[in-house]
């Protein structure tokens, strides 16, 4: 399946309609305050439009001030947070989102995920972001970590079928099974982690196909993410690493490059496992 992929401010369309744009930058670590506020400052500055936070990263304030500061309108940035696991629950998940637009200083999000599956929990919380949704004050949903057979029990009984999932996702990480599911639904697949935390840059793969391109590891990586469709949200608090991850545009990878990439496959996480994470 081709996709259009024209420049950092492109986008996906989700299935309610709303553009999604393709590259954004992921908050996750980056300290409250000044690491923060300069990052998606920086993001911003650079063309980016897409900005990924959530209530547990313990930052919503500072990103919040930054697009506050930022010559570019609200209305032009697509600003996303997740309600946290010890928050879910119906009730909980709307307060925790009202939290969140406080912290950020908005009225409303681009989009809100349920962070993890958290059993006996999720179907509740989804119902809140629904509501939420219904009441126009988020303009798309989505959850973020969920298996097949977590999507499989939450659209039994679903009002609204998610728009996103966020997953962990990189050439050790494809799950195309997972993907080709998301598709058939209409729910856009989305990469946390497609870095693999640094360990990229440890196997020469990446680096030989670096080289072929006259590209960082990082830019041949992200590009490929785009290339099979799938939101990324590449997270860095450095300036020169924020701009480099949007320098993905001015080449394309070969169809066998992408296969390549994909056969990397081997169910390795970096993060937490869907089904194990100790909440």
């Amino acid at each position: 399946m081709k996709h259009k992929i024209t420049d950092i401010q492109g986008t996906f369309r989700l299935h309610n309609g709303v553009k999604m744009p393709y590259l954004g930058l992921g908050v996750y670590q980056a300290e409250d305050g000044s690491e923060v506020i300069n990052a998606v400052s920086w993001a911003l500055e650079l063309g980016y439009r897409h900005i990924d936070t959530a209530s547990i990263y313990k930052n919503e304030n500072g990103v919040g001030e930054a697009i506050r500061k930022s010559p570019v309108s609200r209305e032009d940035i697509f600003l996303v947070s997740k309600v946290w696991n010890s928050d879910q629950g119906y009730e909980e998940t709307l307060r925790a989102f009202h939290t969140s637009l406080e912290k950020l200083g908005t009225d409303y999000l681009d989009l809100y995920l349920v962070h993890w599956p958290v059993a006996g929990k999720y179907k509740h919380t989804w119902r809140a972001l629904e509501t939420l949704y219904g009441q126009g004050k988020v303009k798309a949903i989505g959850v973020s970590n969920f298996l097949q057979h977590h999507l499989e029990d939450l659209l039994q009984t679903a009002q609204v079928i998610p728009m996103v999932n966020q997953m962990e996702f990189h050439p050790f990480l494809v799950q195309q099974g997972l993907i080709n599911f998301c598709h058939s639904h209409k729910i856009q697949y989305e990469a946390w982690s497609p870095l693999m935390q640094g360990h990229i840059f440890e196997h020469s793969v990446f680096e030989e196909l670096a080289a072929r391109y006259n590209k960082s590891v990082a830019q041949i990586v992200l590009r490929w993410d785009l290339q099979k469709g799938v939101v990324t949200i590449p997270k860095s608090s450095k300036k020169e690493h924020i701009k480099a991850n949007a320098e993905i545009f001015d080449f394309r990878l070969k169809p066998d490059d992408i296969t390549l990439l994909d056969g990397l496959e081997r169910g390795q996480r970096f993060g937490p496992h869907p089904d194990t994470f100790d909440f």
